[in-house]
């Protein structure tokens, strides 16, 4: 048995067990993710994500030595490249085990490319999410998705945010509710790496601050870890399709109801900028 120093905590209830690992020296396998990860006879998250200097990783080639990397794993075990809402929970984490300053920004390394972190205060951090692709499909759609509780199958627009995305405009709240998530929905064309699947529908906007906002509410099953209450990359990726169903004249800025809080999108150009709380709840030991 070995005992491991753990952190938990989540942004939107997106949660993950978080492990300071600066040297590399934490022997981190698919079994003790799924371990950590485990609601029952571990910690319980959505994922786990471990803190290390990106010389100390492979996945860290190309960075330089010292850069933080965020390591990030689903609950099943799997690697993933990017999460936003973790990268908001990794941020407290650095401030909290490093004393990273994150005032005026931090870049650190994911496997999905460099994402900058910073501290907006009282809890909220925004996460520079690099830069997007949405799919080229001429009426707004390029694939279609089946899923348990909606008949009949619907059209979905691909989204790339360093990890995969399909969103499904919905019609209705009901529509959104009666969705059965606690099975993956099917994707076509299949994604060759998996996705994650977002189901959305647009609540209309507002002017804050003089700034348009759209608004918009959300579910999503996250490849690998399955329905979650919420998901950065996802929010993102929900705003973009939005934004690009709307047309031209659309808002820049979306909040995006999830159901473990709301999250703010604003879109610069073909970079997205993510908004949003992050809570560390409890730290202690474990035996794995």
């Amino acid at each position: 048995m070995t005992s491991l120093a753990f952190t938990k905590g989540h942004g939107t209830q997106n949660d993950f067990v978080l492990l300071f690992d600066e040297d590399g020296e934490i022997d981190l396998t698919p079994e003790k993710v799924r371990f950590l990860a485990d609601r029952r006879a571990g910690i319980g998250g959505d994922g786990v994500i471990r803190a290390v200097r990106a010389g100390n990783l492979d996945a860290g080639a190309g960075y330089d030595s010292r850069t933080w990397f965020m390591d990030y794993w689903n609950s099943d075990g799997s690697l993933s490249e990017m999460c936003g809402n973790g990268a908001r929970v990794f941020g407290a984490f650095l401030e909290e085990q490093a004393g990273v300053d994150l005032a005026g920004g931090l870049t650190i390394g994911t496997r999905g490319g460099p994402r900058t972190l910073m501290s907006l205060g009282a809890g909220r951090y925004a996460v520079g999410m690099g830069t997007y692709r949405v799919g080229d499909a001429r009426d707004g759609f390029d694939s279609e998705v089946a899923a348990r509780g909606l008949t009949p199958h619907r059209p979905a627009l691909s989204v790339d945010m360093g990890n995969p995305h399909h969103v499904v405009a919905l019609a209705s709240i009901d529509e959104l509710e009666a969705l059965e998530l606690t099975v993956a929905p099917v994707v076509q064309p299949v994604p060759p790496h998996g996705t994650n699947v977002e189901f959305a529908v647009t609540l209309g906007g507002e002017v804050v601050d003089g700034v348009p906002h759209g608004r918009v509410r959300m579910r999503v099953h996250e490849r690998g870890s399955g329905e979650t209450m919420s998901c950065g990359t996802g929010a993102c990726a929900v705003a973009l399709a939005m934004k690009t169903w709307a047309g031209e004249g659309a808002p820049q800025v979306w909040d995006v109801e999830v159901p473990g809080g709301m999250v703010t999108v604003r879109i610069h150009g073909d970079r997205t900028t993510l908004e949003g709380p992050a809570v560390l709840v409890a730290s202690g030991l474990v035996e794995v």
